[in-house]
């Protein structure tokens, strides 16, 4: 299975988007500093995943969150 998370840091308001196949290890990897992008940043909690057959699906679902004009927005209206 795959899924297509967001993390949310409350340290500085920013959201990531992102999509694993090992949902829990991916968000710890994220809290220990371990991806560029959100090292140094975090505490990072998990607002919202959806999980996929495929990793194609999952992708594709990541793909699109990021593809809103303004995926902040987005993310803080997601219907969690």
């Amino acid at each position: 299975m795959y899924w297509t998370y967001v993390i949310y840091s409350s340290r500085n308001d920013s959201f990531y988007i992102g999509h694993t196949n090992n949902l829990d290890d991916r968000i710890k990897r994220h809290n220990q500093n371990r991806n560029k992008y959100t090292s140094g940043k975090g505490p990072w909690e998990l607002m919202f995943s959806k999980e996929f057959e495929t990793r194609t699906e999952a992708m594709s679902f990541e793909k699109r969150l990021k593809g809103f004009k303004n995926p902040t927005y987005l993310i803080k209206n997601l219907d969690l």
